[in-house]
């Protein structure tokens, strides 16, 4: 399929009418989101470096600013993360001027570490990622998402993929991040990142890790919680139901888009094999889940689940805990990226719905195939049809 440039996609993520924060990696479109959904409000952006260096020495110069706008009026303020004590000011003048604010930002890690309340509460959080294969809709190409990934800009400019991503992982997290001061040490965090690109939806083992990228375990521990509170992956938890069986404890981790991955591995001039591409439809995948669980709103839990005999499966979606009396309830979904579904790929779904204690709702199959196909209790859907009925609700 023929990427087209410039695409105008229709955001899902719907903003509230209270102030918020809205977190998100950066490219993912946030500021022209805002522009678009906000666009008579008062913008400061702090990259702006006079603007910068003035709100650092005086965040009272902020009311001034924005000068008599009535109660209710809205105030962007882009890359909030730079000048944490602001929002001691934006505090203030929500409550006595009304105003109501969009602080736009890439991690809340820089504000919590500067002593800021995030509002106490006065604002809600939302996040921002790449586009998602629901917001482009016909639009969506899976072997284009697979080799390069869904950044708008990757998307704008599909003929300098490669060098976009490289760019990306270059000037914003071997060059932001550590001006930003998330990171002291800048040489053991490249090497660190090239180790983590390349583990890319694997269990984390951090003795190997500090191994491969010659640092110490503690200091592997600290650049995955960047990246974490960045936002540019994600640990996705092992699901522990509490039951006789040991199950996997180790967290996987995901970045938050297979491009950026692949750009951070070192591997954007190199074919993308069917391995990667395996594990960058199983990174599609967990972003539908997550952005689906963003905007409506589900906030389920979402886990992998792995015991020590080797049964695993890829995704579980906990709808209901465990309780006295009542079983844990679960969706399960397998993701495979292959154009025919084998039969005993259903094989680890169905030993998790024997066993006792736990209620499996559904079972799907998530695979590269045109068919969709209904084996008794399991559905086996193409990854596009598997993302329509996710947004319509079918899922969960």
């Amino acid at each position: 399929m023929q990427i087209a440039r410039n695409l105008t996609i229709f955001r899902l993520l719907q903003r509230s009418e209270r102030s918020f924060f809205l977190f998100g990696p950066r490219g993912t479109g946030k500021s022209t989101w805002l522009q678009k959904d906000l666009p008579d409000a008062f913008r400061l952006d702090l990259l702006d470096s006079l603007l910068f260096l003035e709100l650092s020495r005086d965040p009272h110069r902020l009311e001034a600013l924005i000068g008599n706008r009535p109660g209710g009026a809205w105030v962007v303020l882009d890359e909030i993360q730079k000048i944490p004590p602001l929002l001691d000011e934006v505090h203030r003048l929500m409550e006595l001027k009304r105003w109501r604010f969009a602080l736009c930002g890439s991690s809340a890690r820089k504000l919590r570490r500067g002593g800021a309340n995030l509002l106490a509460g006065r604002a809600l959080t939302l996040s921002m990622e790449s586009f998602s294969a629901a917001e482009l809709g016909d639009e969506f190409d899976l072997d284009f998402a697979l080799n390069w990934g869904q950044l708008p800009f990757v998307r704008n400019e599909p003929e300098a993929a490669a060098d976009i991503l490289a760019a990306y992982v270059d000037t914003y997290l071997k060059e932001e991040l550590p001006a930003e001061g998330l990171i002291r040490n800048v040489p053991p965090f490249v090497r660190f990142l090239a180790v983590a690109g390349q583990i890319n939806g694997q269990m984390v083992n951090v003795q190997n890790i500090a191994r491969d990228a010659a640092v110490a375990r503690s200091t592997v521990d600290t650049y995955f919680s960047v990246l974490n509170d960045t936002l540019i992956g994600h640990a996705l938890q092992a699901w522990r139901p509490g039951f006789k069986v040991r199950e996997a404890a180790q967290p996987k981790f995901y970045w938050f888009d297979p491009g950026v991955a692949r750009g951070a591995a070192g591997l954007v001039r190199d074919p993308a094999d069917r391995l990667w591409q395996g594990t960058a439809l199983e990174t599609l995948v967990y972003h539908e889940l997550r952005v689906y669980n963003e905007i409506r709103r589900k906030q389920r839990p979402l886990f992998y689940y792995r015991t020590p005999a080797g049964v695993e499966v890829d995704f579980i979606i906990e709808t209901a805990r465990r309780r006295p009396g009542s079983p844990s309830r679960v969706v399960a979904i397998e993701v495979k990226r292959a154009e025919r579904w084998d039969r005993a790929w259903d094989k680890p779904m169905r030993i998790l719905a024997e066993t006792s204690g736990i209620k499996v709702d559904h079972m799907i199959g998530v695979y590269c195939g045109a068919g969709s196909y209904q084996f008794d209790t399991i559905q086996i859907l193409p990854m596009s049809v598997f993302v329509k009925k996710l947004f319509a609700g079918e899922i969960y």
